[in-house]
């Protein structure tokens, strides 16, 4: 019997650059993900709490990654590309589409937010709006230091269950499941942090709306998940060694 590399093979990786759908889907699930999840701390937060929107984002990362996991691998999530990316899964090139579709459809999925919200009488959208914040802007006051060590970690939890419960660039099986819940966690811990980012795509949109300080803010949430994912990549790379070679120039080795 040959046993074969998971890592993405030359063919596999070019299939996935020369077809359009991979980048469609990152868009369509980042715009998803923003638009519910933000959506549940913007128009349900009285309603569900803490726990209903960590919920809310975890069950649709889990869906997600069910819906389009076979197709993109469900990053919806700039830290996560850069993550697969140091990982190996991914070219640089593909990498950058994703990123571009993923900052958009969480623009778009806020923009979609934007417009239900002025529909609800008397909900202010204006300094809020779901955006990430530190200082006056967090819930128990964290400070600049303090927020960039909890999105770091946050991060870095998220990341490296990504990576370690994948062995290629799609999710399959029961991956979503785990992934699904650590994004879940980390908003439980997160949230009275600084709203929970460990997602860029996710703070760029709702800030862009909510306007003021969240703008002034906006570089902790892009900075420090970025950091974290990267921290991530290299200690997977630790925990779980194993060849960056691509499947196709490695030998097949008989059993």
């Amino acid at each position: 019997m040959q046993v074969k590399s998971l890592q993405p093979g030359p063919a596999q990786l070019r299939t996935l650059e020369d077809e359009p759908q991979p980048v469609v889907a990152e868009f369509v699930g980042t715009l998803l993900l923003v638009f519910f999840g933000v959506g549940a701390a913007v128009l349900a937060a009285e309603y569900v709490g803490t726990l209903g929107i960590a919920l809310t984002f975890g069950f649709v990362l889990l869906a997600l990654a069910y819906a389009i996991g076979p197709i993109s691998g469900s990053h919806v999530n700039p830290a996560v590309t850069l993550g697969m990316l140091m990982a190996g899964r991914i070219h640089l090139e593909m990498a950058v589409k994703y990123w571009i579709a993923q900052i958009v459809g969480g623009i778009v999925g806020a923009a979609l937010l934007f417009l239900v919200a002025k529909q609800v009488p008397g909900l202010k959208t204006s300094e809020t709006f779901g955006s990430n914040g530190f200082g006056d802007r967090s819930a128990v006051g964290i400070n600049t230091g303090g927020a960039f060590v909890a999105e770091l970690i946050l991060t870095f939890l998220l990341v490296y269950v990504v990576l370690a419960v994948t062995h290629r660039v799609a999710v399959v099986g029961f991956d979503g499941l785990p992934i699904g819940i650590a994004l879940a966690t980390v908003h439980l811990v997160g949230i009275p942090l600084t709203g929970t980012s460990v997602n860029p795509a996710r703070s760029i949109g709702p800030a862009l709306f909510a306007g003021g300080a969240a703008i002034t803010q906006l570089w902790m949430f892009i900075v420090a998940p970025l950091v974290g994912a990267a921290l991530a990549a290299y200690v997977h790379k630790l925990t779980h060694p194993q060849p960056n070679v691509p499947a196709a120039t490695e030998p097949e080795e008989e059993v």
